[in-house]
């Protein structure tokens, strides 16, 4: 089956289980899925039952598709995303963001837990540019043209016009809200600090192993986005040690500001 005959599937499975024009789609990164539930007449599918759908097997996501209404959007959530590092090939952890557009989804959310180069824990960032150091591209192979061109302008892959909503929004909260690039790895292993200092001269911000691949395929796409790292932790060489454990939990600390964000925003789009 090709690729576009497996997106077409999905998304006549999920329109048969009543998932309908939504606007947004929201990738939600580690500890950050809890917003899904709030979504109002909410439809909730397990990835397990949805065809050729991925899994998810970090700690912190539920591995859940929601749809419904959130900040009065129709909205379509994804708790948990998938990750290179867990052996996905690229076309598995980007598939979820051709669904979307086949849905119908103008614009894609996508946030993550990431590492602070420019910033300390507990701050949420806007992405205003990434760097790709995957050492590959989701769209490498058959180019699907019912989405997008081969070659894809990525000069405004973070919607500028949605940039602008969020630092507006986040103002109008009280809520600090800082603007940066975003560096993108596979992981799983942290960065070293040698890697960071490098990473700094290259003008990144925070570090992170998700986020660029669904991008690049949301722009390809035509897909507006808008990007949110919360920094839960400061990357290697600022601080003595990095772990998992830490990263949730400084998300817990930050989630209810995140969640109001994020609700905020939706309503202003």
């Amino acid at each position: 089956m090709s690729l576009l005959e497996k997106i077409r599937v999905t998304q006549s499975f999920l329109e048969s289980k009543g998932i309908q024009s939504p606007e947004f789609g929201l990738i939600l990164g580690s500890g950050l899925g809890e917003l899904a539930e709030e979504i109002d007449n909410a439809i909730v599918v397990d990835y397990a039952d949805i065809p050729n759908w991925g899994q998810s097997t970090v700690v912190g996501h539920a591995g859940k598709l929601v749809y419904g209404e959130l900040a009065g959007r129709k909205v379509l959530a994804l708790q948990g995303r998938f990750h290179f590092y867990e052996g996905n090939p690229m076309e598995t952890v980007t598939f979820p963001v051709r669904v979307m557009k086949a849905l119908g989804c103008e614009g894609v959310l996508v946030t993550n837990a990431a590492g602070g180069i420019g910033y300390g824990p507990g701050t949420l960032m806007v992405i205003n540019d990434h760097i790709n150091l995957t050492g590959t591209n989701p769209l490498i192979g058959e180019n699907l043209e019912e989405f997008g061109p081969r070659f894809p302008d990525m000069s405004d892959a973070y919607t500028k016009a949605y940039r602008e909503v969020a630092h507006r929004v986040a103002e109008k909260q009280g809520i600090k809200l800082e603007d940066g690039v975003y560096i993108g790895v596979t992981g799983p292993t942290y960065e070293t600090p040698a890697e960071i200092r490098a990473f700094k001269t290259m003008g990144a911000d925070a570090v992170g192993m998700s986020t660029v691949p669904e991008v690049i395929v949301a722009a390809h796409s035509g897909m507006k986005v808008l990007g949110i790292s919360a920094i839960t932790n400061f990357a290697a060489g600022f601080q003595s040690e990095l772990n998992h454990e830490e990263v949730v939990e400084v998300t817990t600390h930050i989630k209810e500001d995140f969640k109001g964000l994020v609700k905020a925003i939706l309503e202003e789009l």
